[in-house]
């Protein structure tokens, strides 16, 4: 059996070898920190930016409302720019500014403004978020086509989503129990229509969705429910209607015009459930980025907004 001498030598000469190798040891261990904190901080500095990591990719992550539109950009651009590379997903405008904060989308497509507590997060991130308008939108409140309403008044809506008024007799419907459909709470759809419909603008309003609501992941989902519920009514862009669903009139109060969902409502403010959809950048759009949103506002992408039957923000 082999023993281990572990102990240090008792000559000079063994111990002064014996302390040169320790304390080179010593020096090797207190190297590999230093390396491997430089190496961490180079892959921390590399994802500061995505374009640098991908010169020739761009993601944009968002808004359910905006993401055939942006599916269409997108499109549109690669076309013009073949060896760049866009990709756009949905998941709502709540998932796209966490993609932004996080850094791992270049654009954020988003069906509302950001929020005062956004902003504070995205300056403690070390950017300012520009704020960009690139088209409009109305919500549309569909219902079946076998029901008998076509116009309600932003009350009435309010009351039918919070849950006061349960059957469609209550504002002048058949007799049959409403089923009110909603999108999920990390929607900015879900937002905008909460804040603007049923708190009417009012800040200090507690108003909810009914407690009953079902909360659907997609607009297209609302539009699949509405065509089979006779009793349903939801909201979406009304990029979104189809003759399988009705869109309804609406209109301020019982003493306004009712108003239908079209183009030219929402560009003369007629229609009372209208929004701006943006793209957010990390600070003022730069290289490709500045690139794809100036082809999203010229007068070819602004084209491609009225083909999806979005507003144009520029009509040029």
């Amino acid at each position: 059996m082999i023993k281990l001498n572990l102990n240090p030598p008792n000559n000079a000469s063994d111990r002064f070898d014996y302390e040169k190798g320790r304390k080179k040891m010593t020096k090797k261990r207190r190297v590999l920190p230093v390396v491997l904190f430089s190496f961490a901080a180079l892959l921390v500095l590399g994802g500061c930016s995505r374009q640098s990591q991908q010169a020739n990719a761009i993601q944009i992550k968002g808004s359910d409302t905006m993401v055939n539109l942006g599916q269409a950009w997108a499109e549109e651009f690669m076309k013009a720019n073949p060896k760049v590379s866009v990709a756009v997903t949905g998941g709502g405008s709540g998932t796209g500014i966490a993609a932004l904060l996080s850094n791992t989308c270049d654009i954020a497509e988003l069906s509302r403004e950001l929020n005062p507590e956004e902003i504070a997060m995205a300056r403690q991130k070390g950017f300012e978020p520009k704020q960009i308008t690139v088209a409009l939108d109305g919500l549309a409140v569909v219902v079946n086509p076998a029901n008998p309403l076509s116009r309600l008044t932003l009350d009435q809506l309010a009351a039918i989503f919070s849950g006061s008024v349960r059957n469609w007799k209550e504002v002048g419907g058949s007799d049959l129990s409403i089923v009110v459909l909603s999108r999920e709470v990390n929607s900015g759809t879900h937002v905008y229509f909460k804040e603007h419909v049923l708190r009417r603008g009012r800040k200090d309003s507690q108003v909810e969705f009914a407690a009953n609501a079902l909360m659907l992941p997609s607009s297209q989902a609302i539009a699949d429910e509405v065509a089979q519920n006779s009793g349903a009514v939801g909201y979406y862009g009304m990029g979104y209607i189809s003759a399988k669903e009705k869109a309804l009139a609406i209109a301020n109060d019982a003493d306004s015009a009712y108003v239908q969902p079209t183009i030219e409502n929402v560009i003369n403010n007629a229609y009372p459930i209208s929004r701006p959809l943006l793209m957010v950048s990390r600070g003022q759009p730069r290289g490709l980025v500045a690139s794809f949103i100036n082809f999203v506002l010229s007068a070819e992408g602004q084209k491609i907004v009225v083909k999806i039957d979005f507003v144009p923000v520029n009509r040029k």
